[in-house]
């Protein structure tokens, strides 16, 4: 599943080939309007709710698209009267296709797995694509994106200035689950996956099966750093593509070829030389060096 930094680098791309990033801070950013939105099955993971089908079916009514942000793992198209949220699931990928695309055209040469077509007014048009179906759309109205079903519950950013030593060694306090289980909570700190979690701890020297309340003020302090840094190197890298993922450029990300321990199982240690362990926590593998890690 894309993780933050993957989700991050689509939203980059998109807001860009959209031309939604001010040329510089005296010139004004365009102005992008949704002219419409065909939708080509009735659901994805979920079905989608009426309130989206009416807001982007027919769409210059929602005012300019004001920028795509991100929360979390949920892409979040803003316009002026609400958001269009998405949420890549496994496999789902944003792509744009060629301008002025009529939509007899697009039906003829429309793959299997193309679900959803956004129509911009300068004549874009982009295509979520899934062949899962585990991602999801859904309608959010201004003002109310802090009461959302799949937001409301979502813990600080953890390149934000909420999530930081303090917060993270004072909710750690009294916690029994692994300190790998706790950082991917996403009630606790969101974004932070599988593969990140595993990088950030190995590069904080901490075993991934710690229980989260032993951690001490000191070791609270490399974790965020590490957490940080991971993700803000993979971002650059242009995330992980270990199996499906491609960025909205239709090209690869590049950090998988950084992992320090993240399935590396019976590989050496790129540090000392021991032998990566792996073992199932809470049902996801999870990858850490026994010399590097000692406690």
């Amino acid at each position: 599943m894309p993780e933050l930094p993957e989700v991050e680098n689509v939203r980059r791309q998109l807001e860009a080939m959209l031309d939604l990033v001010a040329p510089s801070p005296t010139k004004p950013r365009p102005r992008r309007y949704l002219l419409g939105a065909e939708f080509f099955r009735k659901d994805l993971r979920f079905p989608f709710s009426k309130k989206l089908r009416d807001r982007v079916q027919a769409g210059k009514h929602l005012g300019p698209v004001l920028g795509i942000e991100r929360r979390a793992k949920y892409l979040l198209f803003r316009f002026e009267s609400g958001l269009l949220l998405s949420h890549l699931g496994m496999t789902g990928a944003w792509r744009e296709i060629g301008r002025d695309t009529s939509s007899e055209v697009f039906r003829k040469q429309r793959g299997k797995h193309d679900h959803v077509r956004l129509l911009f007014d300068n004549g874009q048009s982009f295509v979520f694509e899934d062949p899962r179906r585990f991602g999801y759309m859904d309608w959010v109205d201004a003002g109310v994106q802090a009461q959302h079903k799949l937001l409301k519950h979502l813990g600080p950013e953890p390149l934000g200035p909420d999530f930081d030593a303090e917060y993270l060694f004072r909710s750690t306090r009294g916690k029994t689950s692994t300190i790998k289980s706790f950082v991917m909570d996403g009630r606790r700190v969101v974004g932070v996956g599988n593969i990140y979690a595993s990088e950030a701890l190995y590069r904080a020297k901490i075993r991934p099966t710690r229980k989260a309340g032993k951690l001490n003020q000191a070791e609270a302090e490399s974790l965020v750093v590490a957490i940080r840094d991971v993700l803000k190197a993979a971002i650059e890298s242009g995330g992980s593509s270990i199996r499906d993922f491609k960025g909205a450029d239709g090209y690869r990300g590049g950090f998988q070829d950084l992992h320090l321990v993240y399935d590396r199982a019976g590989e050496p240690c790129r540090t000392c030389g021991t032998k990566i362990v792996s073992k199932q926590i809470t049902g996801r593998s999870t990858f850490w060096c026994p010399n590097c890690q000692p406690k």
